[in-house]
Order: C-alpha cells, then sequence, then structure tokens
C-alpha cells in the first residue's frame, strides 16, 4: 500500500497470507524432472504402455501440492510451444488432472475422466460407451499427461476396486499420455501389492515425499 493509504482490514491481511507461493521442493524437483523424461520416451513407444510414476508420502506431506505444480508447468511449456491457431475457440489439453472418488466404482472412476474434459454424461451410458468417449476426447485434445490423485482409496481386494485397477490398466494402453498417481502411503496399499497392482507398480518409478 501507499503511504497515503488506510491500513488493511482484517480481511484483506488475511487473504494477502492466504496467497502462498510454492516453495520447489527436493520432491517437486525430481517429480519434475521425471515427468518430462518419461513425457520424452513415451512419444516414441507405441508397443506397449507408457512407463508412469507414483508420488507417495504421509498424510500432508505436499503431494497434490506437487502434482498440480508440475501439471500447471507442463501445461505452460506446452502452450508456449504449441499456441492455438488464430480464431480457434478451443486450445490443446495437454494436462488432465483427476480425483478418484470415495468409494470409486470403475464407471464413477471414468465418469470423473469425463466431467475433466466437460465430456457429456447421460445417465443411461455404459461404462465402455463413457470409457470409449474419454479415449477418444483425451486422444483428440493432445491429452499427454495424466495426473490421478488419492489413489489411495481403491482398493482391488474388493470387487468394485478391482474393476477400478482394471479400468486404470486399460486407459494406461489405450492412451497415449504418462500417468501419475498419488496417494498417501502407496506401497503399503494393495493397490501396487498382488497380481493386478504387480503390473502397475511394474511400469512406475516411485518419489517419496518426506514431511
Amino acid at each position: 500500500p501507499q503511504p497515503e493509504d488506510p491500513p488493511r482490514s482484517t480481511e484483506e491481511r488475511l487473504a494477502y497470507h492466504s496467497a502462498f507461493v510454492t516453495i520447489r521442493t527436493p520432491a517437486i524437483s525430481a517429480l519434475a524432472a521425471q515427468v518430462r523424461t518419461l513425457m520424452i520416451l513415451g512419444r516414441h513407444q507405441q508397443a506397449t504402455a507408457r512407463p508412469s510414476l507414483i508420488v507417495t508420502g504421509p498424510a500432508a506431506a505436499g503431494k497434490t501440492t506437487a502434482l498440480l505444480h508440475v501439471g500447471r508447468a507442463c501445461h505452460l511449456a506446452h502452450t508456449r510451444k504449441n499456441p492455438a491457431p488464430p480464431g480457434s475457440a478451443h486450445g490443446s489439453a495437454p494436462v488432465a488432472y483427476v480425483l478418484v472418488p470415495p468409494g470409486a466404482t470403475a464407471k464413477t472412476l471414468i465418469t470423473e475422466f469425463a466431467r475433466y474434459l466437460g465430456i457429456p454424461v447421460a445417465a443411461r451410458m455404459t461404462q465402455t460407451q463413457i470409457t470409449d468417449a474419454v479415449c477418444h476426447t483425451y486422444t483428440a485434445a493432445g491429452v499427454q499427461l495424466v495426473l490421478i490423485d488419492e489413489i489411495h482409496r481403491l482398493n482391488p481386494r474388493t470387487t468394485t476396486g478391482a474393476q477400478a485397477a482394471d479400468l486404470l490398466k486399460d486407459l494406461t494402453e489405450r492412451l497415449p499420455a504418462t500417468f501419475v498417481y498419488a496417494g498417501i502411503n502407496l506401497p503399503e496399499t494393495p493397490l501396487f501389492s498382488g497380481t493386478q497392482g504387480a503390473q502397475l507398480a511394474g511400469r512406475a518409478t516411485l518419489i517419496d515425499c518426506g514431511p
């Protein structure tokens, strides 16, 4: 404020202090470097699913912050290199961010993928129809990086959780994108253990967000 301005109110002061900056921690630096590397490698890998990343750590360790920071950086870097053509109403969407809903089933999870890009989903649509629409639209929109947060909510030991985990494996093989999963203490969860989990974990690099 200028010297002649009135003192700021309590609300203005709280608003100022709530606008924190993101400090580039070692975890964010490691995640950014790994994402860039895997995205470059993934462009030239056509035969199988692209390698992925797992971001893990205790609660409130900054996993979501790191995820969003790297996603924003990738989005801005892509749009700088590939600006939308003049007169175009829609630019490309290089990054997608999906939050796993509590008690997710395969259908509710794929619906979250659809909601992110505004793909219309009718109540009568089947999971297969929604998945086909998501894969088509994500490919057409040029999605290169898929960030999946709160992945620890999936439990493949239940029937619905196993179907949701199978859906993720299917998406990694159908979408030309790099997948990054984030959740609490993931190596200790059943999602990345057992026969099904080993397929996801076997393609992934682990990044641990410490306190």
